[in-house]
């Protein structure tokens, strides 16, 4: 499919949908695309990343060669 027909088909899929809770999520994605809204974080998430940064800046994380990850 090319980029004309793949919008076609997604339009066509989107007005049939019946859950607004999808097509909101949709439009956050669409949003984040465009960059016509900045990204909201919840307070869950916010916690986590401030942890995550935390731990890399105490170097309390693996490398792929530790974690058994490597050679993909």
């Amino acid at each position: 499919m090319n980029t004309s027909d793949l919008k076609i088909d997604s339009i066509n899929r989107i007005t049939q949908l019946k859950e607004a809770r999808i097509i909101e999520e949709i439009q956050k994605i669409l949003d984040f695309e465009l960059d016509q809204n900045e990204y909201i974080l919840t307070a869950e998430q916010k916690e986590r990343t401030a942890e995550a940064r935390e731990e890399y800046k105490n170097k309390a994380y693996l490398t792929e060669d530790q974690s058994g990850q490597s050679g993909y």
